[in-house]
């Protein structure tokens, strides 16, 4: 069935009528108009004729009921229950063909519509008076305004007049990076309303009015007009009656706008064709008129990034002016990374490509290499030689490729399968393309990221800038990263190559006749119109014309050249001469490529040399001496030793030697007979020598004896005299040992002597000085004895004095005193020994001081009192 599908709020409920399920609720939101249920093409209604019907609405619910016979239809808004008549007939207006279809009346129960705070609704056909079918009643239909349409802001509710379409959309909120594309439909409507718009602006904190950046949109407020709302200036908005938001799609209002990141661009693309270029980093919104250039997917770019060896090749086509310098349409221009190593496109700039070429890559030229660069302008071609990284500039240099042909390739580089191949397949790529005859241009064939520039790698296509933001980072790898390295394969990439061998020669011949010769050891690069001249040589044994080499390389040095000659002797015997000829080339180079068949040539001059040297000499002669007649003949007969060759002057040729490999004679019994008579000259020659050798062998035998005696007689006698002379020699030698024993002894002996003098003197020396001693001591005691007899005179004198001066009885009192203080200190120390012996004090005293002055004061009675 058509119509509009209708979202039931959650908790919502359903009740059955007539077996059928009825879902009562608030619709949320749905895809476009909603009116009711459209019919189903072909579809008979179900007629409820003939049977009372209630018709019970819940809240929340309305239905259409038409008046079979007066056509008005009426619109019953629940809660609400009534009985309907059988004229009276359940319908619903279908929003595509804008007619009412009938309908069972389960069928005909529609939900109101409601829109939540933060949502509007669009009503199309709006009652004049803006009013809305009550609730729980019956209402006629008023005067409709057909035609236009309104925005109603939530929160609020109603049912739908017939006719009316209605649609819910939630409010528009925005990002920073989004946009709303909003159209004017009703120019009186808007300007009336804008004022009632709800926006909330960026940086407003309370209040729905907040839209002053929308402000100055009023005077832009024209039918048809399309205007951006930026997130930026707004995060919410509900569009006014008047205005419009355009979907993108079908349901999609908000639109994304593009975030570029440095190093990223954008392209907006107008409905009159230009083209704007915005780089980051930004949000880009476009105009309405605008749109974003979509390439793989992709909105936004990354800008090409240059370097000194990469540039990008551009058109002018709008006329502007930079850095004091004015351009114009059509010129062409070629940035390179010295110029600007960050490239953002321009709408003043096309970039030209060749197939999905944009950026332009040096090429890596090594040292002894190079390319052909074809000039545009002028068509001639030069050699770019390296080492180098050559970065050709695409408006006036094109690198172009040499084809050789099967032909030329193995005749220059003969052996060299690969080479054949490469210019056989690079042929027939240009016959597939089309390209002019010869040239292969490089920038033409090879696409930037497929054929990068020879010898360096391949630059990897640029994906597209994401639209998620990824932030900047550092990442470490826990391994070891190995440095980037690149293989350097330029063997068929550059201008063709020539090495040249030692000993060889070839000569390079250009388009305007010029010629050069090239010797080896060396490697020339040709130029784009020079080739190599090629020779025909004669080949096989004898040489001849029947099958010739061609080639062009000429062996300058050592050459060697076999041949085959047949001659006759003076005495008509055939010989058949197997000869190798050793030729230099000398002299002015220019010469040696002027005869074609230099191996023809010397060939028939020295057959016809040879054939004359061998007429005049006979057979025998000439099989015992062929190889110094030819050489005579080839090289010259020898002066000093040395011989002076041949020269050609015609191409500058010289014979420095020639060796013989065979002689054989053409008649068979001749030969036989010179062969028998070698034989029997071989033996007698041998005979003589063996005698002749048997005799030098004695001779010399004999002579070696004698020379044997000789030497030991020689011998017998060195070893006497040897002898001798050891006698001689150990005789001398005793003597010497014997006379320097003396001597020694008489050195040794004055030496003691001597030293016992010195010792003498020493030790009189030493008496002296002692003796010297003593005086003096003797002296120094002298004198202190007679003064100590003067000291000791002087305290006699004293004493003398104080001994009159005491009486006897005090020296007696004196002495009685001391003795006694004598005796009391003996007895106080022997008081511990009388003790361990068992006896008084007095008796072991007594004892004692037996026979003493003291043993009277231990026997006198102790004194009284």
């Amino acid at each position: 069935m058509g119509g509009v599908l209708v979202l039931a709020r959650a908790g919502a409920s359903a009740r059955v009528i007539g077996g059928k399920a009825r879902i009562r609720g608030v619709a949320r939101g749905f895809k476009g108009f909603y009116a009711g249920r459209p019919a189903d093409a072909g579809e008979e209604p179900m007629s409820d004729r003939g049977r009372e019907r209630d018709l019970v609405l819940a809240p929340n619910e309305f239905a259409f009921i038409l008046d079979a016979t007066k056509g008005n239809i009426n619109v019953y808004v629940g809660p609400h229950k009534t009985s309907l008549a059988n004229t009276d007939e359940p319908v619903v207006f279908d929003p595509t063909t804008k007619r009412f279809g009938r309908r069972v009346l389960d069928e005909a129960i529609q939900p109101i519509s409601i829109a939540p705070e933060g949502w509007y609704l669009v009503l199309k056909n709006p009652a004049r008076d803006g009013s809305h079918p009550r609730t729980g009643a019956l209402n006629n239909l008023p005067d409709l305004e057909v035609g236009r349409k309104v925005n109603i802001k939530g929160p609020i509710s109603f049912a739908l007049w017939p006719g009316q379409m209605i649609r819910t959309i939630p409010g528009h909120q925005l990002r920073s990076n989004q946009y709303l594309l909003v159209r004017v439909y009703d120019e009186a409507a808007a300007k009336a309303n804008w004022k009632n718009a709800v926006v909330k602006g960026r940086g407003d904190v309370e209040g729905e009015q907040g839209g002053e950046a929308l402000d100055k949109l009023a005077s832009e407020l024209t039918i048809g007009k399309e205007l951006v709302i930026r997130g930026t200036d707004v995060s919410f908005y509900m569009p006014p009656t008047g205005v419009e938001v355009v979907p993108e799609g079908e349901q999609n209002y908000v639109r994304e706008a593009v975030t570029l990141e440095r190093l990223e661009y954008c392209i907006l693309l107008d409905e009159d064709g230009n083209k704007r270029y915005i780089q980051g980093p930004a949000v880009v919104f476009p105009q309405p008129t605008e749109s974003f250039v979509e390439k793989a997917g992709a909105r936004k770019f990354k800008a090409i990034e240059l370097n000194e060896n990469s540039g990008i090749y551009l058109k002018v086509i709008a006329p502007y002016e930079e850095g004091g310098r004015s351009f114009k349409v059509g010129d062409e221009l070629f940035l390179t990374g010295k110029e600007e190593m960050i490239y953002f496109p321009r709408p003043e700039h096309a970039i030209i490509k060749y197939g999905e070429q944009e950026t332009h890559y040096a090429v890596a030229i090594p040292a002894g290499e190079a390319r052909y660069v074809l000039d545009r302008l002028s068509g001639q071609i030069t050699l770019k030689r390296g080492p180098c990284i050559f970065l050709p500039d695409p408006r006036h240099e094109v690198i172009v490729r040499r084809i050789l042909d099967p032909r030329t390739a193995s005749l220059w580089f003969p052996g060299n399968q690969e080479a054949i191949e490469y210019n056989r397949a690079l042929a027939a790529a240009e016959r597939k393309e089309g390209a002019a005859p010869g040239i292969a241009a490089e920038a033409a064939r090879s696409p930037a990221p497929k054929g990068a520039a020879p010898g360096r790698p391949a630059a990897p296509p640029a994906a597209p800038a994401r639209a998620e933001f990824a932030g900047d980072g550092f990442t470490r790898s826990q391994s070891f990263t190995a440095p980037r390295t690149i293989v350097l394969d330029t063997r068929f990439e550059g201008a063709v190559a020539i090495a040249v061998w030692t000993g060889y020669a070839v000569l390079v011949v250009n388009k305007t006749g010029a010629r050069r010769v090239i010797s080896g050891p060396s490697t020339h690069l040709l130029e784009y119109d020079e080739t190599l001249q090629s020779m025909e040589l004669s080949t096989g044994t004898p040489k001849s014309e029947d099958k010739l080499i061609k080639t062009v390389y000429l062996r300058a040095l050592n050459n060697k050249v076999s041949d085959k000659v047949e001659a006759e002797t003076r005495d008509l015997v055939a010989v058949h001469l197997t000869l190798s000829y050793r030729v230099n080339f000398e002299g002015d180079p220019a010469r040696w490529f002027d005869v074609e068949n230099y191996v023809k040539f010397l060939c028939d001059h020295l057959r016809s040399l040879i054939r004359h040297a061998v007429k005049q000499h006979g057979i025998e002669r000439f099989y015992g001496e062929a190889a110094a007649v030819i050489r005579d003949a080839v090289l010259g007969a020898a002066v000093e030793g040395k011989r002076s060759g041949r020269s050609f002057p015609e191409n500058g040729m010289r014979i420095y030697d020639v060796e013989v490999l065979d002689v054989k004679i053409g008649d068979e019994m001749i030969a036989e007979h010179l062969v028998e008579a070698q034989h029997s000259v071989v033996q007698s020659t041998l005979a003589l020598a063996a005698e002749q050798r048997r005799l030098s062998y004695t001779r010399e035998t004999e002579a070696i004896n004698q020379q044997v005696a000789e030497v030991q007689s020689q011998t017998r006698q060195r070893s006497l005299s040897l002898k001798t002379d050891e006698v001689g020699q150990a005789l001398r030698l005793r003597l010497a040992e014997i006379a320097a024993e003396m001597e020694s002894r008489q050195q040794r002996q004055a030496g003691e002597l001597r030293e016992q003098e010195a010792q003498g003197a020493i030790h009189a020396a030493a008496l002296a000085r002692s003796k010297q001693e003593r005086e003096l001591e003797l002296a120094l005691a002298g004198q202190a004895l007679e003064q100590r007899l003067r000291e000791l005179s002087a305290e006699v004198a004293a004493v003398s004095e104080k001994s009159r001066a005491v009486s006897p009885d005090l020296i007696a009192a004196l002495q009685a005193f001391g003795d006694r203080a004598l005796a009391e200190k003996m007895a106080e120390s022997m008081a511990p020994l009388a003790i361990l012996g068992g006896e008084s004090v007095a008796e072991v005293l007594s004892r004692l001081l037996q026979g003493t002055p003291l043993a009277r004061l231990l026997s006198a009675p102790p004194a009284e009192g």
